[in-house]
């Protein structure tokens, strides 16, 4: 079986003519019958009824087709990859990530597209989540790795990399560590350290205490997750930080999970929807995107 001639079936099943398929793939019409008829012996059924003028599909024919086309446009996606490829000589791609970011997933991809294609550079910066989201609607970023409470303004693609609950992390003895869960409102008595506005963990935490009528004792912000844990380790208040984040301190701070109502940040992978980017930029997506399915790591 050759590609050739499931192009040239469905040429003819979708002209329902050889005539005008022939013309279409630019072969001669007994050239596409004698293929398509090799591809009925190989098959040991006749795909095509020619009882008739007008060509039609047999049962065979008919329950093989889907599966023709999902092949041929298989082979045409990965042309056009290749020919995408084939440019990537020289190149330049700009990542934005959420500050404080401790995903190693995206380093080792960023690594790995790296090896494969030493000569595009990559550059990468760090900033809040709502001005990631901007930077790639405005071409500042090709991609970025931003946390959203919310869905993401117009213009975006995204691939939902995690969607984690809010906890107030203490240190042992602290009187909240002996709470199975508090509620939001009841943490508007203590002291709380934050990431900055624009921080998806920011953002699901005011986001929150404005829907509940909640007013929050902001008593310290810090721009990475790692000084918010510390501050919190020394007792200067109750952190607020997703699960794996506070998980990452296991010996010093105490997860406690927030309900009424539950808080979730969501991490996604954020690309424009807006002309189309360079090949170099899209392998990168299509790179980053495979290694955090590959690391499960999806959304799922």
């Amino acid at each position: 079986m050759e590609l050739r001639q499931l192009e040239y079936f469905l040429a003819v099943v979708e002209e329902a003519n050889f005539t005008r398929a022939a013309e279409r793939v630019h072969v001669s019409q007994s050239g596409v019958s004698a293929q398509i008829r090799q591809l009925e012996r190989e098959l040991g059924q006749p795909l095509l009824d020619r009882s008739e003028r007008t060509i039609r599909v047999t049962a065979a024919g008919a329950e093989i087709l889907p599966m023709v086309r999902a092949a041929l446009s298989a082979v045409d996606a990965t042309r056009q990859i290749a020919d995408e490829l084939a440019g990537l000589g020289r190149g330049r791609v700009t990542v934005g990530m959420v500050t404080g970011c401790t995903v190693a997933v995206l380093f080792n991809a960023l690594a790995s597209f790296h090896d494969q294609f030493p000569a595009i550079a990559i550059v990468l910066a760090e900033d809040a989540s709502d001005r990631l989201a901007d930077g790639v609607r405005n071409g500042r970023f090709d991609v970025a790795l931003l946390g959203t409470a919310q869905p993401l303004p117009p213009g975006l693609k995204s691939q939902l990399v995690a969607d984690e609950r809010l906890v107030a992390a203490v240190p042992p003895g602290h009187p909240l560590a002996v709470r199975p869960t508090i509620e939001l409102a009841a943490l508007g008595e203590y002291p709380l350290i934050t990431l900055p506005v624009g921080a998806g963990v920011r953002s699901a935490l005011d986001t929150a205490c404005a829907a509940v009528g909640v007013s929050a004792h902001v008593a310290l912000e810090a721009s990475s997750p790692e000084v918010v844990a510390g501050l919190a380790e020394r007792g200067l208040g109750v952190a607020i930080l997703s699960e794996s984040m506070a998980g990452a301190h296991p010996e010093t701070l105490h997860a406690v999970p927030i309900t009424d109502p539950t808080m979730t940040s969501r991490l996604e992978l954020a690309w424009s929807t807006g002309p189309a980017i360079g090949p170099a930029a899209s392998a990168l997506v299509r790179h980053l995107r495979d290694a955090f399915a590959a690391a499960g790591l999806d959304g799922q």
